[in-house]
């Protein structure tokens, strides 16, 4: 059935908002941003047609408030509702209430994103569908008693994780029962506070496995594509940081089952929509770990290797238009991204919170900048700290990461500090150029962030000098001195910001 969208409200915010709405600026549908009342100094305010507050910053008010964002959407009268990812991306109930009032919800319906939301029921029916699962327990019986019993008869390590959860949270690691208790009631806390529930089940941890998952979709008619594969295992703390597309460690039969894995899965699931299928490889097996029923953050890097417009592809499906995909698209070279945080990568990633200076991208032939924010906006507490994508494409997986490396190292920017010369680290990391870090890569070479590379003494005594020769009194923003130095250099600063006097980012 055909169905006519003239206005899209976007239930989101940052890049994936103005990802969204640039798509709908090309199809010529009008945009109506719902947004929280600290997010004005943003891009997205400024490109949407329309904006509607929908409350408060914290996200119980705001961005994961239903009935806000429902009414502040019939407010302007939209016809579909796209939730980006993350908060309300996979909330059955959301779109449950999108279609009451008479509002398309671009995603799967919402007994499918309920089946996958209830990570429990996801596995038992990719068993159905003859998938590979991790060895656990996911019974009704959720004493600690029990829960305790079956970590023992599972054998440690064992992760914990929250039936209702995702995004990695909720995840607990336990590789002795001392921890097991402990680990139980917080991930039960968790699961509560965060999805409702508290609901847990357990798995065997795979602590030398690589991250791999697979992108598909399923058009208007029914159809299921493969769009390949992503290698996400460059991870901190069960966040991705780097992603690419295609994966490094698949042999082509492996890709094949894979492959045919996921379609089987989203077949038997009847699915809809844009969907990401996640998978451990550990010992040349796969297993099954969770589906994700919406967009994903790294959803460029296949973009760029086969071609395609996810987003425009959702719209169209909500809109009951047939794809121009072949009926099998190939991938073509290779794509790498990257997230660049607001953080202190010289201390742990501590967050790097305040208001964006200038800054600089190197466009350039086959690199591309998915960012949220102009100089002079503010990055906020509120919200993750992810400033922007930088994601880039080559013909092999070598030239790629050059690509990569040199982009970053170009990249400029001002006003707070950057996780950049982390990345680039992890870049130029043996195991990360033979492909084959694993998701213990972190942990195992960047534990606590970075350490500073000390300057030499020639270097410092050139800093000291060309600060000496900075004319007394020139204005503050072409003076490359530090604040607080005397000399009545003072006396500019609150006039204009230098870059320079503040925390800069170039690397």
């Amino acid at each position: 059935m055909s169905l006519k969208i003239e206005k899209i409200g976007i239930a989101n915010r940052g890049e994936v908002a103005v990802r969204i709405i640039r798509a709908c600026q090309e199809l010529g549908i009008q945009t109506v941003l719902l947004h929280s009342d600290v997010d004005r100094e943003t891009t997205a305010f400024r490109l949407a047609d329309e904006r509607v507050c929908i409350g408060p910053a914290p996200t119980n008010q705001s961005y994961l408030n239903i009935d806000t964002n429902i009414q502040g959407a019939l407010s302007a009268g939209v016809d579909a509702i796209h939730p980006g990812f993350g908060f309300l991306s996979e909330n059955a109930e959301f779109a449950d209430a999108c279609l009451k009032a008479r509002i398309c919800f671009i995603g799967p319906a919402p007994e499918v994103i309920r089946l996958f939301g209830d990570k429990i029921s996801a596995k038992k029916m990719v068993e159905r569908a003859g998938g590979p699962v991790i060895p656990g327990y996911q019974g009704d019986d959720q004493s600690e008693s029990r829960l305790l019993s079956e970590m023992e008869k599972i054998g440690f390590p064992v992760i914990v994780k929250v039936a209702g959860g995702g995004g990695g949270r909720g995840l607990k690691v336990v590789r002795h029962l001392r921890e097991a208790k402990e680990a139980i009631a917080s991930s039960q806390r968790e699961g509560l506070s965060s999805f409702g529930s508290d609901r847990i089940f357990l798995e065997k941890y795979l602590d030398k496995a690589k991250h791999i998952e697979v992108q598909i979709f399923g058009d208007c008619s029914g159809k299921v594509y493969h769009l390949f594969d992503r290698e996400c295992s460059i991870q901190r703390r069960h966040q991705k940081i780097i992603e690419e597309a295609m994966s490094p460690s698949l042999s082509e039969e492996l890709r094949e089952k894979l492959a045919r894995t996921s379609i089987q899965i989203a077949k038997e699931a009847k699915y809809v929509g844009a969907g990401t299928i996640e998978f451990l490889l550990q010992d040349g097996e796969i297993y099954f770990m969770e589906m994700n029923t919406r967009l994903q953050v790294e959803h460029p890097v296949t973009e760029l290797v086969m071609g395609v417009d996810l987003v425009k592809a959702q719209i169209f499906t909500a809109m009951g238009q047939s794809l121009v995909w072949p009926k099998l698209p190939i991938p073509h070279g290779h794509a790498i991204e990257c997230r660049i945080y607001a953080e202190d990568p010289y201390q742990a990633g501590i967050p790097s919170t305040g208001r964006l200076g200038s800054y600089h991208f190197p466009y350039g032939p086959g690199r591309r900048l998915e960012i949220g924010f102009d100089s002079g906006d503010e990055i906020t507490s509120f919200y993750d700290p992810m400033i922007a994508k930088v994601i880039v494409w080559d013909e092999t997986r070598g030239r790629a990461i050059q690509k990569m490396i040199r982009t970053l190292k170009d990249t400029i920017i001002f006003g707070v500090k950057t996780n950049i010369p982390y990345l680039i680290q992890i870049l130029s990391h043996s195991q990360f150029i033979d492909g084959t870090m694993k998701t213990d890569f972190i942990d195992c070479y960047f534990p606590h962030g970075i350490k500073r590379k000390e300057k030499s003494s020639f270097e410092q005594n050139i800093a000291a000098e060309l600060y000496r020769q900075i004319p007394v009194g020139v204005n503050s923003s072409t003076c490359l001195a530090a604040p607080g130095s005397g000399n009545g250099r003072e006396h500019n600063e609150g006039k204009t910001i230098s870059p320079w006097t503040h925390q800069w980012g170039r690397r």
